[in-house]
């Protein structure tokens, strides 16, 4: 109650939850809300204006721009959120069993992480896209494969400075199971800091998406994805430069949101942690 309270309190964080939570809901919504159907083909209205019929104008096929953009919710951020789980699933539960069990464990599990930060995180992305094929399961595989190892060496580190506090070693000397002291104790210590490690990385993913999506390694036409919006616009972006303006400013908003909203949770989350030192 106390973390909520300030996050109450603290206005960035609460405008950038209802941006957040705004963007969520017109996803979700869709189907409902959107004019006309995202994909269909109307060359009559090939790079019509904006109108009231079609309140941001349409594209090189005459499709409308604003259903596109309300689909693309559905493609670029609730992909991305997926993938953030799947990883933050992988890599916490890795870095907590090495940092909790500690011994050989840990060494090979941390080798392994050595290993995977060593490449460049955009080159490795690329090089498993290009290996596995053009798709967005196998773009979410690549997101996921490069930065669970970052996570799981994250979270060792935490899992470890409250392995020593005084009710975790209380815990362990009166022979209280593993998997206890992982699900009461640890867990709850470092679910804070997967949350703000959580909200900074959907902004990182979300831009993954879109840039392999725009260079034609990710999500194909004619679905509504923003990044793949982008690509479409680009060789008119000077006849038609609002093609481009409306998918950019959507990845802009929704990025810019995660980032502000990791800043002042690590904030609230710093001063809470300060009250107690």
């Amino acid at each position: 109650m106390g973390i909520i309270r300030q996050l109450i309190k603290n206005k960035i964080a609460l405008f950038c939850i209802i941006v957040i939570m705004l963007v969520i809901a017109l996803g979700i919504l869709a189907p409902y809300i959107a004019p006309f159907d995202p994909n269909k083909v109307r060359i009559i209205r090939k790079y019509a204006p904006a109108s009231a019929q079609h309140l941001l104008g349409c594209d090189h096929l005459g499709r409308d721009i604003l259903s596109r953009l309300l689909y693309g919710i559905r493609t670029t951020l609730f992909l991305a959120l997926l993938t953030m789980v799947i990883t933050i699933l992988i890599g916490a539960s890795i870095g907590l069993i090495s940092g909790y069990k500690r011994g050989w464990i840990d060494e090979l599990i941390m080798r392994t992480c050595d290993i995977m930060l060593s490449f460049p995180s955009q080159v490795m992305i690329l090089a498993i896209v290009g290996v596995l094929g053009v798709g967005i399961e196998n773009v979410i595989i690549a997101n996921i494969v490069v930065k669970w190892a970052w996570y799981s060496r994250m979270i060792r580190s935490s899992v470890i400075k409250y392995s020593r506090k005084n009710y975790i070693l209380f815990s362990r000397a009166i022979g209280a199971p593993s998997t206890f002291i992982l699900r009461r104790h640890l867990l709850p210590n470092v679910m804070s800091e997967i949350v703000v490690l959580a909200s900074l990385d959907t902004g990182w993913v979300i831009l993954n998406i879109s840039a392999l999506s725009f260079i034609g390694l990710g999500i194909q036409a004619p679905t509504a994805e923003w990044g793949v919006m982008l690509s479409e616009a680009r060789n008119v972006m000077t006849q038609h430069p609002m093609q481009m303006v409306y998918p950019g400013l959507a990845i802009l908003i929704v990025v810019a949101t995660f980032n502000m909203l990791g800043d002042a949770l690590r904030d609230i989350l710093d001063s809470k942690g300060n009250q107690y030192e």
